[in-house]
């Protein structure tokens, strides 16, 4: 983790130097021309320029901590375990959603990522630097732009409006401009800036360890099949796929739950993750632990698996229990054996996929503040069995048979191979696996038209009574999430809403 904690500092100081901000507020007023005439003359300033562009992921819990992070609960594998209701209209698809507190800074800090990167894009070139650094620093801008282009078009782009694009010559007020004319446009646009990207970044395996964390060829194929897979650009998906997997740098994990481990955070499955450590990062594996973690660590509670998730794993699936407690299962917490149970579960289910950093005895992995819950543990965003199961989605939907990715993600699990596997089986999969992760097993749902079935019966516990009621989820509008209301109140109207919210 040393190179993260070098990183961290380094934001710090970056942070002050171009865009004042701390934990809990932001300040996004640029400090102007006189910064920049005094910038971008040594190796040092392009250092602190590249810092800077990790730095609002890093620093602010919203980011992919108790922000962003409500939009993977809006399926039927989880419910909001606390009464709370800002989660409660996100979870509910209430007008609500567009106000709720959680999400009000998404738009903005990833529009911060945008405005560095295109500060890097617009001065980077000219600075008489190592050509190499140059080309890692200046392929990273284009990758962390197109990544945080890519999440604001899913989550609040589709055919009536994209999000808007700001040019390497804009200020970090210029997303008040008008939104992109459609989430197409803005997919054409990401494309461009992965292509430089992949162009520009060297492989994974070139990094050294004290870089590991940073943007690499391969993440970028990875996002780019990902992306295209979104577009129903299957053949074009399935290529980007190909190039990720016959490259043969990346593999699967021989055990599913290695994967969540500490010792794991650089293993064979890791492609991009949220660097995290115990003073910053994603605080998902604290928001999942028991309230007030049976009196020994500030667990928030929240997310807790549904008994329609715990009944969607086959008999024999080791996923089930690397990603679900149920009462009576033995875990290590702190050091020391316990038996699952609690009086505070709505479901009588905990996620289990996270409590790795919380088996070390002394705080060891954790933040030892529990209103700020991170851990030493890197959580996934984009790892190698998503690129299998992209591939498989993109043979299937091409009429290819699919059965050998599907079966390696199957045998993993420790489950028997099939044979003509179907959408259903890849539907499957991908629930399965990806449970509770930011993969965001909800906007499959959302993707394949499946969202409004799902979300129209109630959700229960263990006991198998009803811990949510049946929602009403409206694909006419839905399939999107509001803009935030700040944004379009803080633009003077220039931002929209989205249609029907």
């Amino acid at each position: 983790m040393k190179q993260y904690i070098l990183r961290t500092i380094a934001v710090i100081i970056v942070a002050s130097l171009l865009n004042s901000c701390s934990k809990k507020s932001l300040d996004f007023v640029p400090q102007g021309p006189p910064v920049a005439a005094t910038f971008w003359k040594t190796e040092g300033d392009a250092m602190a320029a590249y810092y800077a562009l990790f730095s609002p992921q890093n620093a602010y819990e919203e980011y992919y901590g108790r922000g962003y992070m409500w939009y993977i609960d809006a399926g039927p594998d989880m419910v909001v375990g606390r009464n709370n209701s800002s989660g409660a209209n996100i979870k509910n698809f209430n007008p609500g959603a567009a106000t709720a507190g959680y999400v009000q800074e998404q738009w903005k800090m990833r529009y911060l990522v945008i405005k560095r990167a295109n500060d890097i894009i617009k001065n980077l070139p000219g600075m008489d630097i190592d050509a190499s650094l140059k080309n890692r620093i200046l392929g990273s801008a284009y990758f962390m732009s197109g990544l945080a282009y890519f999440e604001m078009t899913y989550t609040y782009g589709d055919n009536n409006a994209g999000v808007p694009i700001v040019d390497t010559a804009g200020t970090l007020n210029d997303y008040y401009i008008p939104r992109a004319a459609s989430a197409k446009v803005n997919y054409d646009y990401i494309e461009g800036l992965w292509k430089k990207a992949a162009e520009l970044l060297p492989f994974y395996q070139d990094l050294s360890p004290t870089d590991y964390g940073s943007p690499h060829k391969v993440a970028v194929w990875a996002y780019m099949s990902k992306m295209l897979l979104y577009e129903k650009e299957y053949a074009q998906s399935e290529n980007y796929a190909d190039s990720v997997i016959q490259l043969g740098q990346r593999n699967l994990e021989p055990h599913f739950k290695d994967v969540f481990t500490i010792a794991e955070n650089w293993g064979p499955e890791y492609i991009w993750s949220m660097v995290s450590n115990t003073h910053g990062g994603s605080e998902l594996p604290g928001v999942m632990l028991e309230n007030k973690g049976w009196g020994k660590y500030n667990g928030w509670g929240y997310f807790q698996p549904t008994k329609e998730l715990y009944d969607a794993y086959e008999p024999g699936d080791q996923r089930r229990e690397a990603t679900i407690l149920k009462f009576g299962d033995h875990f290590t917490f702190f050091g020391e054996d316990m038996v699952y149970q609690s009086t505070n579960s709505l479901t009588g289910y905990q996620f289990n996929k996270y409590m790795e950093p919380f088996s070390y005895p002394d705080l060891l992995h954790v933040n030892p503040d529990g209103n700020f819950p991170t851990t030493d543990l890197n959580v996934p965003l984009l790892r190698y069995a998503d690129v299998l199961l992209i591939k498989a989605e993109d043979e299937l939907m091409q009429g290819k048979s699919a059965d050998m990715e599907i079966n390696l993600i199957r045998n993993r699990a420790g489950l028997p191979s099939i044979s003509g596997a179907t959408m259903a089986d890849l539907k499957l999969e991908r629930r399965c696996e990806f449970a509770g992760e930011y993969a965001n097993t909800y906007f499959d749902l959302v993707r394949w038209g499946d969202a409004q079935v799902a979300c129209s019966v109630p959700l229960h516990g263990a006991d198998g009574q009803e811990v949510w009621p049946a929602r009403n989820f409206d694909p006419s509008y839905m399939n999107v999430w509001p803009v935030p209301q700040a944004e379009i109140d803080n633009s003077g109207g220039v931002i929209v809403q989205n249609q029907g919210w």
